[in-house]
């Protein structure tokens, strides 16, 4: 299985609990939060930064079928 993560680069605010919680998977450039890498293997780390973040601007899609695994609704 492959991930797809995404950030909403509008609605990010820059609080970098995402990059403290999942370096791999996210840092901050000018103050928003960019995934390192747009596809990545499953991680309970990127789910927990997903969960964390305060607007909801990230989201995990599994690649295959498009399914939004995090943030859960």
């Amino acid at each position: 299985m492959t991930w797809l993560i995404e950030v909403d680069g509008r609605t990010c605010i820059g609080s970098g609990i995402c990059a403290g919680t999942a370096p791999g998977h996210f840092t901050l450039v000018d103050g928003t939060s960019r995934p390192t890498r747009r596809e990545a293997d499953p991680a309970d780390e990127a789910v927990d930064a997903a969960e964390s973040c305060p607007v909801e601007a990230i989201s995990i899609r599994d690649k295959e079928t498009g399914e939004i695994l995090a943030p859960q609704q």
